[in-house]
């Protein structure tokens, strides 16, 4: 091993085969100050963790991690380090492949660690997640318990070959789209407001094929005119089955900016909707926000069209695009999606709840309605009801479904929308 400049660096100690008196994985504490380096290290040996090491620098880190890679499981890392810091340092591991979990600990406030683990969590590391100094026993027990050996031991599973445009072509020939639903439902009564269609591929060897592999493949090959109106048709006759048996609910369908493109996109909407003997009411098209970046001017007057025809609109994801207050001021959207990475967890996270709670309130001021995307537990529930959202969306709700499975839903959801009603204030 190479001679270190600090004596007290080292790794994580080896146990014999027998020795079944550790805890958990091998952990390397990388920090420059030696007071943390020390406290940390008694902090996690109290904790019943037993294979710790420690670097003073990171450049010290990557000496003893390249003399022995397989000796850390877990690196634990202050960011602000003299010399390499901490984010230069985990950028070296992302970049030579190591495979074990990643703990940003720091004292730099909330705001610099979320924005760490976004530029971080585009590379391959496994980021357990992010403190601030001190760290909490129990919190630091929590994220390393979240350190999984077996996913760092199984290989990736290859990238799937892209599709290629006479594949898609032949899909829409073929008949081989279906039509996913995702429930949106009241925060206030858990009653069901509208369902999301959603588009997969019924591929005759790989499976049902979700739409991130190639909707962006349909809307530069044009292909995603086509399979707009398959969308609109197909929603169409299915709103005719659920009113047919009972069931009047309005369905939210995705539209490309692409396909806002083509001149008379708004009365080819508004045609075939009537030739269905259907109402535009019951539909909302849902235009992702990313996307409305700068609009022409023919996409701007189909959504103006398409609203006086009485079509919903639906501002899809947002807060991930660059211009969303000028698209409100610009557009007669009726609801405001706000995009997950808002929603999830937002009770403990200073940063993202007061911008989810900034969207609801810029929505009830223009009078549309705010739906939370991404609602996965009950506390996501509880607190978006708190702050007075409309609408849940997401797996906490239900996961997207085939249209048979969506009665099964309805019975289910109301067996349990009861306890989750708003407490009597």
């Amino acid at each position: 091993m190479s001679t270190l400049s600090n004596p007290d660096d080292h790794l994580p100690r080896r146990l014999d085969a027998g020795d079944d008196g550790s805890r958990g994985p091998a952990i390397l504490l990388v920090d420059d100050h030696p007071f943390a380096l020390a406290t940390e290290a008694l902090l996690l040996a109290s904790m019943g963790y037993r294979r710790i090491g420690t670097a003073a620098s990171a450049e010290a880190a990557l000496r003893l991690m390249r003399a022995d890679p397989s000796a850390v499981d877990v690196v634990i890392c202050d960011l602000n380090m003299p010399g390499m810091d901490g984010i230069e340092f985990l950028r070296i591991l992302d970049s030579e492949g190591f495979e074990g979990g990643v703990i940003l600990l720091s004292g730099e406030g909330e705001r610099v660690l979320q924005t760490v683990q976004r530029l971080l969590g585009h590379g391959r590391l496994a980021l357990l997640g992010a403190l601030q100094k001190p760290a909490s026993r129990e919190r630091l027990d929590e994220l390393l318990a979240g350190w999984e050996p077996s996913v760092a031991a199984t290989p990736a599973a290859p990238e799937p070959a892209p599709f290629s445009e006479d594949e898609l072509r032949t899909a829409h020939d073929r008949g081989q789209w279906v039509l996913h639903y995702q429930p949106k439902v009241s925060l206030r009564d858990g009653s069901l407001a509208s369902l999301e269609a959603l588009i997969r591929w019924a591929h005759p060897e790989q499976g049902l094929v979700m739409p991130n592999r190639f909707i962006e493949l349909a809307e530069t090959s044009g292909l995603i005119v086509g399979m707009t109106e398959w969308i609109l048709r197909e929603a169409l006759a299915q709103i005719a089955r659920w009113q047919g048996a009972g069931l009047h609910t309005r369905v939210a369908l995705n539209v490309s900016m692409l396909s806002l493109d083509a001149p008379d996109f708004a009365s080819r909407f508004g045609e075939i909707v009537r030739e269905a003997s259907m109402r535009p009411e019951d539909l909302i098209l849902e235009i992702t926000e990313s996307r409305l970046i700068a609009p022409s001017a023919t996409p701007l007057e189909n959504l103006v069209r398409l609203r006086v025809q009485r079509f919903g609109l639906s501002i899809d994801d947002f807060g991930t695009g660059h211009s969303s207050l000028a698209q409100l001021r610009d557009i007669p959207f009726t609801e405001l999606k706000v995009d997950r990475g808002f929603v999830r967890g937002a009770r403990s996270n200073p940063v993202t709840r007061p911008l989810l709670e900034g969207s609801i309130e810029i929505a009830r001021g223009l009078g549309m309605q705010s739906v939370a995307e991404g609602v996965e537990t009950e506390d996501d529930w509880r607190l978006l009801q708190e702050v007075g959202c409309d609408l849940a969306q997401g797996y906490f709700v239900g996961r997207p479904m085939p249209a048979e499975q969506v009665g099964g839903w309805l019975e289910a959801w109301a067996a349990r929308r009861g306890g989750l009603a708003p407490p009597a204030s």
